[in-house]
């Protein structure tokens, strides 16, 4: 396993962090004599090569935090929304597990262009927000189920009270995409498609490490 896990890290108790996420312990951490950021060898995310050796510094630098280090997500806001974006990376096993649509903020992306524009922390702003950000537990709400998250960085500390979390929507869907050249907006969420919900949240499941950016 290229970032192990202690034994001691295996069996500490953890300790709730409001919001129903579950924060553990700060524990020792290495990731194997591999240095900070840099990827698994032969692991490869195509369209996203330079956000690979940033989620895995911040892995490293959130690693008291998560209490699971072996899938995370990263998705690539420098992407356009018509295209995949999201990635499931398996770091334990060295691949990528599955590559999915994702939204973006209608205040990302005033203009509909399908193309993130700027990225805000701030209330009220419908926008997406960059960082990483902790998995908390799935809840049914209005979009059904759905996984909250908790911005880690100061660019995304408003996460849970924003109300941003991963759910599905209509509005993400691939004919979609490829009939208007890009898919619906969220109000900072990520949406998935509906297709595609159950699949993500099995994959990223509470305690792992989101990393968003562009």
């Amino acid at each position: 396993m290229l970032f192990p896990r202690t034994a001691a890290e295996a069996i500490a108790p953890q300790v709730p962090a409001g919001n129903g996420l579950v924060v553990p312990p700060a524990a020792p951490w290495g990731i194997g004599g591999q240095s900070a950021g840099a990827a698994p060898a032969g692991l490869d995310i195509p369209g996203a090569p330079a956000l690979l050796p940033r989620a895995l510094a911040a892995l490293q630098q959130h690693h008291a935090r998560l209490a699971e280090r072996d899938v995370i997500g990263i998705v690539d806001f420098s992407m356009p929304s018509r295209e995949p974006r999201f990635h499931l990376v398996d770091i334990a096993g060295g691949r990528v597990l599955s590559t999915h649509l994702v939204s973006h903020g209608k205040g990302s992306d005033p203009a509909n262009s399908g193309w993130v524009e700027r990225l805000s922390n701030r209330m009220g702003s419908e926008a997406s927000c960059s960082g990483a950000f902790l998995t908390g537990p799935t809840y049914v709400g209005k979009h059904g189920r759905s996984r909250r998250l908790l911005g880690l960085d100061p660019e995304n500390s408003l996460a849970s009270e924003r109300g941003i979390v991963i759910h599905a929507a209509s509005y993400v869907d691939a004919g979609l995409a490829a009939a208007q050249g890009r898919i619906g907006r969220s109000q900072g969420c990520f949406a998935v498609s509906q297709d595609e919900i159950g699949r993500v949240l099995a994959a990223l499941g509470p305690g792992r490490l989101l990393f968003a950016a562009r």
